[in-house]
């Protein structure tokens, strides 16, 4: 009988220590996510405050693209909406979505833009106008490596907590999976066209 109980407590106390640790690791991963969707907003700040600079600049030579231009300063105001929401609960999959939506219009806008700007080369060769964009190109590109480094952080994330028997311990302590954030490119789904 001693024994028996004795076993009886040591697999309780096996159960109660993987427990722990599984939970553990489950919190490590999720703080891990929301460190990188920090990253994340530290780059999409910079990228909204670029914004403002690009279209007074682009406003003195484009009097007559006055549509284009307040198209990608909506598109940035809800952009930044989507981002304050989205970094006030970045384990909120919906918020993921509308930041996800957001950004992906404020790059439709920004590419109109760039457009349009072709047709003016007095503006394109404007300095201020050269730097801004370069400083949103190098921004772009940060973006999209913090962009990764939480999509992977999400994905040890919903792994871990998919995984038996962590998902006992994920599903009773309310461990919710997170969402990727997957800002899409209009022209990237472009069908490129092709001349003989």
């Amino acid at each position: 009988m001693e024994v028996t109980l004795i076993l009886l407590l040591v697999f309780l106390a096996l159960v109660v220590i993987g427990g722990v640790v599984i939970y553990n690791r489950l919190v490590k991963l999720r703080n891990r996510f929301k460190n990188a969707f920090a990253q994340i907003d530290v780059q999409l700040t910079r990228r909204h405050d670029l914004i403002p600079n690009l279209v007074e600049t682009a406003r003195a030579y484009m009097s007559h693209e006055r549509e284009t231009l307040e198209a990608v300063v909506q598109a940035r105001n809800q952009a930044e909406q989507g981002l304050r929401n989205a970094a006030s609960d970045p384990t909120d999959p919906g918020r993921m979505q509308q930041l996800s939506s957001a950004e992906s219009g404020l790059s439709g806008a920004l590419g109109r833009l760039f457009a349009v700007v072709e047709n003016y080369p007095d503006l394109k060769a404007n300095q201020n106008m050269m730097q801004l964009s370069e400083e949103l190109t190098s921004t772009e590109n940060r973006v999209a490596f913090a962009r990764q480094a939480y999509n992977d952080a999400v994905m040890n994330y919903n792994t871990a907590r998919e995984v038996f028997p962590n998902s006992v311990i994920a599903g009773t302590f309310n461990f919710l999976p997170a969402a990727l954030l997957e800002i899409e490119d209009p022209t990237k789904r472009e069908v490129p066209q092709v001349s003989f």
